[in-house]
């Protein structure tokens, strides 16, 4: 598995970031926390807006569903109490996606790349977080086999797909699933998922805040998250030494 990151690619938003894997790339921007209109204001603590942009045509239903996934998962990590009757808004342009993928069948194979990049641009945001999150799709083919980040032949073919999301406590966040599948078959794209999203595995970050993850079999992708965070904060904190 290989994966991309860039931190703050775009000089205007308030958090912005480049995520790139298995075939999809996506650019976020995040902005907030900004006035909120009366209607969509909420007394306690700060609205989330979430919008997706497909990479052609304009978004329907596929994305409103996507959305609703990724606004739910984002009021779990944002501490939404800091910023009462403001409002965050997450954009997250699809760039590219795998050639032979449908996007009209199958809702899950980007919604990892979705939580990701969201997550990437919370970060350079400097939003106050409960925890992060990492996410990963595990498809089971017809004899059982589990694969993680399939390709987009092997993700249609799939009986069932699924993607689940560890926040950084360890805990399950996200757990979405499409397809027929048993109770044993989940336990163990369960066991698979954790392993990936909390394992371990090679991750290289050049100090320009760019991010590749080369991994055979199981990932890390906390640890990726983590170097991320690591060369963002140096990058930061330059100016104290005058570089």
């Amino acid at each position: 598995m290989t994966q991309t990151i860039t931190i703050s690619p775009l000089d205007r938003a308030d958090g912005s970031a480049s995520y790139t894997s298995n075939g999809y790339s996506i650019t976020v921007a995040v902005n907030g926390p900004i006035e909120v209109q009366r209607r969509d204001e909420i007394p306690e603590e700060a609205a989330i807006d979430v919008v997706i942009r497909p990479a052609t045509g304009v978004g329907g239903v596929r994305e409103r569903h996507l959305e609703s996934i990724v606004e739910k998962t984002l009021r779990q990590v944002i501490i939404v109490s800091a910023h009462p009757r403001t409002l965050i808004q997450v954009v997250l342009q699809v760039v590219t996606t795998p050639p032979k993928s449908n996007a009209s069948s199958n809702n899950l194979p980007l919604l990892p790349a979705l939580l990701q990049s969201s997550i990437l641009a919370l970060l350079s945001s400097s939003l106050p977080l409960y925890m992060t999150l990492t996410s990963t799709l595990v498809a089971v083919s017809d004899s059982g086999e589990l694969v993680a980040d399939p390709s987009a032949v092997v993700t249609e073919a799939a009986t069932s797909r699924h993607v689940l999301g560890f926040s950084s406590h360890g805990g399950l966040v996200v757990a979405e699933s499409e397809g027929a599948f048993s109770i044993e078959t989940w336990e163990q794209v369960y066991d698979k998922a954790e392993g990936i999203c909390r394992g371990s595995s090679m991750v290289n970050v050049d100090r320009t805040g760019d991010t590749d993850m080369e991994s055979s079999g199981q990932g890390d992708l906390e640890g990726a998250l983590k170097e991320t965070i690591k060369v963002k904060t140096a990058r930061d904190q330059r100016w104290k030494d005058g570089s």
